[in-house]
C-alpha cells in the first residue's frame, strides 16, 4: 500500500489583514512625518518647534490611522456580517435553489454539471452557509474583516514609522536637517518596500521604488510649500 504524505505549501494570504494595515500605517508615519519635519524646516522654524510639530504629528496621526482603519474595516465587516445573515435566510427559505446556485458555481468553475451538483450537494450537507459564503460570497475566515486588528496595526506601525525621521530630527544639526530627514527618510521607505515585497511575495526592487518614489515627491512638495510660506513671512 503506498502511503499518502501531506503536502504542503506556503501561502500569504493569511497576511493580508495586518501586512497591508502594518505597511501602511509604516509608509504613512515615516511619508507624513518627514515631510511634515522638512516643510516646517523649510519655513525656517527653530529646533525645538520642529521637533514639537513632528512628536505631534506623530500622536495625531497614529490614532487618526487607528480610527481610520478601525471604521473603514468595520463597515467591511457590517457588509459581510449582512450578506451572511441573508444568505442564511436564504438557505432556510429555499435550499434547492441555492443548491442550483452553487451547482452553476462549480460548473462555470469546469466541473461536468453532474458532479458539480454532487459536490454542491455534499458541501452543503457539511456547510451550507461556510460554502455559500467562501464560493459565492467570497468570505472566508483568512481574508474576514478584523477591525481591532487592522486598526491597532495601523495605529502601532505609523508610530513606529514615524518616530524614525523624528529621531533623526532630533539627532541632525540645524545647518543640515533637511537633507540628513529626507535622505535617511528615503533609505528607511526603501527598505520597508522592500520588506513588505518579500514578506508579501512580490518583487524587491518594484516594492522599494514605489514607496520610494512617492515619499520624495511628497517632500518635495512639502519643502516647497514651506519654503514658499517661510519666504512670505
Amino acid at each position: 500500500m503506498t502511503s499518502l504524505h501531506r503536502h504542503t505549501e506556503r501561502h500569504r494570504t493569511d497576511r493580508i489583514g495586518w501586512l497591508r494595515a502594518a505597511v501602511l500605517g509604516a509608509n504613512d508615519g515615516i511619508v507624513s512625518t518627514a515631510s511634515l519635519i522638512v516643510g516646517v524646516a523649510a519655513a525656517n522654524s527653530n529646533h525645538s518647534a520642529i521637533l514639537i510639530t513632528g512628536i505631534a504629528g506623530l500622536v495625531a496621526g497614529a490614532m487618526s490611522m487607528a480610527a481610520g482603519e478601525y471604521v473603514s474595516v468595520h463597515s467591511q465587516a457590517d457588509i459581510e456580517k449582512a450578506d451572511l445573515l441573508r444568505e442564511k435566510a436564504e438557505l432556510l427559505k429555499n435550499p434547492l435553489a441555492e443548491r442550483q446556485e452553487l451547482t452553476a458555481i462549480y460548473i462555470a468553475r469546469g466541473l461536468e454539471p453532474s458532479l458539480a451538483d454532487r459536490v454542491a450537494m455534499q458541501l452543503m450537507m457539511h456547510d451550507a452557509l461556510g460554502s455559500h459564503a467562501r464560493d459565492e460570497l467570497g468570505i472566508s475566515d483568512t481574508l474576514s474583516a478584523r477591525p481591532v486588528q487592522a486598526a491597532l496595526a495601523s495605529a502601532a506601525s505609523f508610530a513606529i514609522g514615524a518616530v524614525l525621521p523624528l529621531a533623526i530630527t532630533a539627532l541632525a544639526p540645524d545647518s543640515s536637517l533637511i537633507p540628513w530627514v529626507s535622505g535617511t527618510s528615503l533609505v528607511f521607505l526603501a527598505l520597508l518596500g522592500s520588506i513588505a515585497a518579500r514578506v508579501g511575495g512580490a518583487g524587491i526592487l518594484l516594492g522599494a521604488w514605489r514607496v520610494t518614489f512617492w515619499g520624495a515627491l511628497a517632500m518635495a512638495i512639502t519643502a516647497g510649500v514651506g519654503a514658499l510660506f517661510g519666504a512670505a513671512v
